[in-house]
């Protein structure tokens, strides 16, 4: 099938890598000329595990190709995926202003083939009507220089021929695992009043549904969910609120195990198993953080109240998450008591493992509470230390090696679960320190290894 995918960020570049890898014609479309050319070099901006091989392959077999030229992406696809970012408004609502400003390009350029135009960016619910009106707008507009009259898009539309349906078709990829998360989906969820939308989105993605790139080719087919555009814009929605809530709701618990003398670790265990729960998502830490959970949690709310309804779990949610962040700084307080005139060490920066991603990072918030409290920080990322990275970045030395980051430290805080960090030499870093103290911010090191390197080790909830 012919795609065109508009917005190369991490959802919109792996939709159109992994497409044309599973035998679409993709034509990635991107405004900004220096990444496209990026691109065409073979080079992906951003990193995720597996992207910058199949881009190539990709590449090589014809089937992707980059472009800043809208006009061509949209003349060239049946289907058009809307794939641009929607960052929060202080207001905490989404910024739809690049979704509207690609919804009128796209009117601009229609003719007269039918498309599919699809939302894969995360937009409030109800914005699949919004999308129409939006491109109908793109048409009018088109039309209006040549004739000097008001027109209206339907009119535009029924005169040029112009056919298209909108689809939601919400993204649930993880980064750090964003091209396994699309060839082995738990579900994908599609939702339109159109069936002709629905039926050329199910060939669309029939070699996917079909396990023909899984994991595990033997597994049953994947599931796919046929809904309204409203109720798929939701499950988006639904789905991140209950992860960052189930989140949220480990570290309560953790904060409490810290009180009374439990290990939030064998408690996430035993109530993990219940299969009513399930253990994923059950890891106590420092909380969430990322461009997603954040974002839509706050959407979330905000729809809510739009509505007339206080979203008190949600907000309760987001609350404990914003406080975990420094649980890191009162472990330290209660070991090293003053933090001014000491030196500590941030293992790990982006939000998660495998990705380099900063955007609200609880990294930054440690740097920035560190700072005011007059402490020098230092920090290792095996992705930031590499790249040089630097943005978003203020008040903290970037090493390049886990030993440098150890030297004249008095205390390290794991921040980032990077599996590399499970196997340093950490009987040579607290050689170096001042004092041998680690803050496990992810529970995610072996404290007896960590006790026999010669560390005083502390844990969240245990």
């Amino acid at each position: 099938m012919h795609v065109c995918v508009i917005g190369t960020g991490y959802v919109g570049l792996v939709t159109g890598t992994c497409l044309a890898h599973i035998g679409h014609h993709v034509i990635c479309v991107d405004n900004n000329e220096e990444k496209v050319k990026l691109m065409k070099s073979g080079h992906s901006p951003i990193f995720e595990p597996g992207l910058s091989e199949l881009m190539s392959s990709a590449s090589e077999s014809g089937n992707l190709e980059f472009t800043s030229d809208l006009a061509a992406g949209v003349a060239h696809g049946d289907i058009l995926f809307i794939a641009v970012g929607t960052p929060p408004l202080p207001t905490g609502e989404s910024d739809t202003r690049y979704v509207e400003a690609v919804a009128r390009g796209i009117g601009a350029h229609l003719d007269g083939d039918y498309k599919v135009i699809v939302n894969k960016s995360t937009v409030p619910i109800g914005s699949g009507d919004w999308v129409r009106r939006i491109v109908l707008d793109g048409l009018a507009e088109r039309q209006k220089p040549q004739s000097g009259d008001e027109v209206t898009g339907e009119e535009v539309a029924a005169k040029k021929g112009v056919t298209f349906d909108v689809v939601s078709n919400p993204e649930f990829l993880r980064e750090g695992c964003a091209v396994h998360d699309t060839f082995n989906p738990d579900r994908i969820v599609l939702g339109s009043n159109s069936q002709r939308a629905m039926d050329m989105m199910l060939q669309l993605y029939r070699p996917i549904v079909d396990r023909k790139f899984a994991e595990n080719p033997s597994l049953p087919a994947v599931p796919v969910v046929m809904t309204d555009i409203s109720s798929a814009e939701m499950i988006k929605y639904a789905a991140n609120a209950f992860l960052a809530t189930k989140i949220s709701f480990i570290n309560e618990v953790a904060n409490i195990c810290d009180r009374v003398g439990a290990d939030v670790s064998q408690v996430a265990r035993g109530i993990g198993l219940d299969s009513r729960i399930g253990g994923k998502f059950l890891q106590a830490g420092i909380g969430w953080g990322g461009s997603c959970f954040p974002k839509d949690v706050s959407a979330l709310v905000h729809t809510a109240d739009d509505y007339g309804y206080e979203a008190h779990l949600l907000k309760a949610a987001v609350e404990v998450n914003q406080r975990q962040r420094l649980i890191a700084i009162e472990k330290l307080q209660q070991v090293l008591k003053i933090l001014k005139g000491k030196t500590v060490g941030l293992l790990g920066l982006t939000f998660k493992p495998d990705t380099d991603d900063l955007r609200d990072a609880p990294a930054l918030n440690l740097i920035d509470s560190l700072n005011r409290l007059g402490a020098k920080v230092k920090a290792y990322d095996p992705i930031v230390s590499q790249t040089g990275m630097r943005h978003g970045l203020s008040g903290v030395l970037v090493e390049t090696d886990p030993e440098r980051l150890a030297d004249g430290c008095d205390a390290l805080v794991l921040v980032t679960d990077w599996e590399q960090f499970s196997n340093l030499d950490y009987e040579k870093m607290a050689k170096l320190m001042n004092h041998a103290v680690m803050i496990d911010g992810r529970n995610f090191l072996d404290k007896k290894v960590l006790e026999a390197a010669g560390f005083q080790y502390v844990g969240i909830g245990r």
